[in-house]
Order: structure tokens, then sequence, then C-alpha cells
């Protein structure tokens, strides 16, 4: 096992890893920018070297930095959190070439899942259902692109191959918007994440966004967690999560999970990994892998008992799965509400002094947070400043424990969004589960008439 291990990565989930290491007797030192100077985690470090000033493009996702602050402390593992570098197969690579370990999958597995072309390819190979589309990146061919796209039938999206986070995609209705949408997407694209290349999907109307986590070792060994129900969203933007889906029969989840985790094993994948899948109809589409740790995996591990940042950096170090499939059981039902520094109902970010901060307690309630009474928000990073999961014995009881727990937060000096999970507590259709990806959006202009 590592002795001591970088943390790459800033707020709630780098409190996270840095909790795992200290559970399991690794030293972890802590990367910060000037901004983030007076966090909880950099206080609690057992080292702490600062990287560079507040924009994350000359900290956070300064390679050089990073690997620097890593050679001087004698760290023998990084660990990228989520966001920021953890996906950058590059990074992976450099951090590897350099004489570390990288707590997460081989460069080359995030480089094919890391292109969305390529993925899907991959996919269809492991034989996991993918959404009807291109077979690969669009050409420049007109009449190729509209034979295409009649082929798979209007509505489509096109979608940038290196794209994420919501952005570099389309919906296209007609023929006559095909063409000018592709050559908008993909300048977007190329502008956005250096690879210009575009690919087409059906449109799907009002599915789910439902998700399979894996987890993956070194020695061939590949298990799924279950699911989770990500649909509340703005914006391709996840702001409540569940475990178990509501509503998707019990045999549909293993068939889908034992797929994912049978193409975890011909890829060769380590580490903890995420199937993200569209789901209408009773049946599931494959969208996009994720090849990290998960901002909604707190969900996942209270129906499993799993801890998923111990087994990354366990498999990380060479471990094998210390459990087997048939091992895993669902107990239960998780919610998660993300706690963001913002207007309720404009979004607009809300940086700041935090005078008064509250969090609830109790039985199956758990807060991911790194802000305290008196922590400064910085304007310079995600707004997200914390998590806020509930366990309860079923979905009815988790739903009463998220009202009883959203009642007791009180937050003063910045806006939050706590008062919008509170109204989507009590609204008749969240309440009865297996809302669309598209609900949040169509609730949230209802409310402005």
């Amino acid at each position: 096992m590592f002795k001591k291990i970088l943390i790459a990565n800033r707020g709630e989930i780098a409190l996270r890893v840095q909790r795992a290491c200290r559970e399991m007797g690794i030293q972890a030192v802590m990367v910060y920018s000037e901004a983030d100077r007076d966090a909880k985690y950099v206080k609690l470090a057992d080292e702490a070297v600062c990287i560079g000033p507040a924009p994350s493009g000359q900290s956070y996702l300064s390679m050089p930095a990073i690997i620097s602050a890593a050679e001087v402390t004698d760290a023998e593992a990084i660990h990228p959190g989520y966001g920021f570098l953890s996906e950058n197969a590059d990074f992976a690579e450099r951090v590897e070439k350099s004489g570390f370990v990288f707590i997460g999958p081989t460069p080359e597995s995030i480089r094919i899942m890391g292109d969305k072309v390529s993925a899907k390819q991959a996919m269809i190979r492991a034989g996991v259902p993918c959404v009807p589309g291109s077979e690969g990146a669009l050409p420049d061919d007109p009449v190729v692109i509209k034979r295409t796209a009649k082929a798979v039938g209007y509505p489509v999206i096109i979608k940038a191959a290196g794209g994420g986070g919501g952005r570099g995609m389309r919906v296209v209705h007609t023929e006559a918007a095909l063409l000018h949408a592709v050559q908008t997407t993909k300048a977007e694209a190329g502008a956005a994440f250096g690879n210009p290349e575009v690919y087409m999907e059906k449109f799907l109307q009002n599915p789910r966004h439902i998700e399979i986590q894996v987890l993956a070792d070194q020695h061939r060994n590949a298990v799924y967690l279950f699911e989770r129900d990500c649909s509340m969203q703005r914006r391709h933007q996840k702001v409540i999560e569940e475990a178990p889906a509501p509503g998707i029969p019990r045999r549909l989840i293993e068939k889908i999970g034992e797929r994912c985790a049978a193409a975890c094993k011909k890829i060769g994948y380590r580490g903890a990994g995420t199937f993200e899948f569209l789901y209408e109809n009773g049946e599931f589409y494959f969208i996009e892998m994720n090849t990290r740790v998960q901002v909604e995996h707190p969900v996942t591990e209270a129906i499993t008992g799993i801890d998923i940042v111990r087994t990354q950096i366990a498999v990380a170090a060479g471990e094998k799965l210390p459990f087997t499939q048939r091992q895993i059981q669902v107990r239960g039902h998780a919610i998660e509400c993300r706690i963001n520094a913002e207007d309720a109902y404009k979004f607009t970010p809300s940086p700041g002094r935090v005078t008064t901060w509250h969090m609830p307690g109790g039985p199956g309630v758990r807060v991911d947070s790194h802000v305290y009474a008196n922590y400064m928000v910085p304007p310079n990073y995600d707004s997200m400043i914390g998590k806020l999961i509930v366990h309860g014995d079923t979905r009815e009881q988790a739903l009463a424990r998220m009202r009883t727990a959203l009642s007791e937060v009180a937050v003063e000096g910045i806006k939050t969004n706590v008062p919008l999970h509170r109204e989507l507590m009590v609204d008749a259709n969240f309440e009865a589960g297996g809302t669309n990806i598209h609900y949040l959006e169509s609730w949230l202009a209802q409310r402005e008439r």
C-alpha cells in the first residue's frame, strides 16, 4: 500500500479523498491555489503545496506544477478527483512516466473512452447497446450527412466527439437545419475541446439518465455497483441523484450491469468508472463513460456499503477487488442534493463569505462539504460547495429524511440552491419517481409563468 498520496484537486472531493487516506493510514499531500489557502483540507493536510494563483489554468490544470509538488514531497501516487485533469490521458501518462502511480485507469483507457466516437465503437464491440446514429465521426460530404440523418430519423442530435459537461451538442429537427448545425457544432468543438470531430445520434424525446457504477482491478476482475438515476438536471448539469433508479425492473439493471462489467474486462479497464445511459421505453442506450469517481458516488456507497474511493486507492496499489459480484447487494434507497453557491432560481453564482454554516445530522444523513463558518467561497471555480446525502430503508423514508435534513440547513452570507431542493422534494411528480431529463427545465419554466 502507498505511504503518501498527492491529491490533485480542490473542494469537497479533495476532503473526501483525504479522509479515505487517513482511514487507510496514508499521508495526504494537498495542492492548492492561492484562492484555496484557507480551505479546511489544506489545514488538515499532512503536507500542503501552493501550486499557483487562483485561475485553474495556472494551478489545478498545471501538469508541471502538480508533478513538481509530487516530486518535492516524495508522494508515490496522485489521485485526480473529478473534473480538472481527472480524465486527461496526457496527464495520466505524464504522471506514470514521472514515476508515480495514477489513481485511475490507464492512459489508453482514458483516450478510448474520452473520445465519444471511439468509446461508442468500443461499446458496440463489447455488446453494450448504443443510441442509433453515425458509425463514426461525420464526414464533410453533405450528401452522406443527409443520408445518415434520414436513416437515423429526425430529430437527431449532433455531438462533439471530445465534448462533455453538456457542451458541444445541437438538436436538429429538419433536414433544412442539418448542415448548418453540423458546421456550427464542429467549429464550437474545435474551439472548446481542440477536436472538431462530431457525430450524430437519434435524439430521444423523453429519456431518463441512468448510470451504472463499475469497479475493476488489475487482475481482470470487474463488478457493477448497480445504478443511479441522474435525470433531475438543468442544462445537462445534474442537480439531484438517487439510487436505485425508481421503477426499472431489477432484471434489466442486472443485464446491463453484467454487460458493463464484461466491457471493462474486454478493454482492460482498472479503477472506478461510470457507464452513462439514456433509458426510454424499457431500453438502455450508452452515451458515454466517465473514467473517474463521480460527484454522485455517495448514493452508491450508501446502498452497497462499499467505499468507492478507498477501493480506487487499493486497486491502484495492485490489490484485487475485495468482493465478488454475488456479494454486492442493494440495501435501501439513497438521495443526494448538490448544494451550490448560486441563486436558487436564476442560477447566478453567489461567491463570498459564509457567515453561518449549519448542516443537518441524524440517522442516515451524510454531508460532504469543505465549507465552514467564515469560509470564503472563491469566484474562480464551480459553484458546488457541498452535497447532502440521505439513506433510508425505502425511497419514501429517504424522501422524508431529505425533507427533514433540508429544513435544518442554515447558510447565510451567500445564496444557495437549498430553496430549490426543498420545493422539489415535495413535487408530486418527483415523489412518484421516474421523471425524465427534461422535467426540471420544464418545471422551472412553468414556475416562472
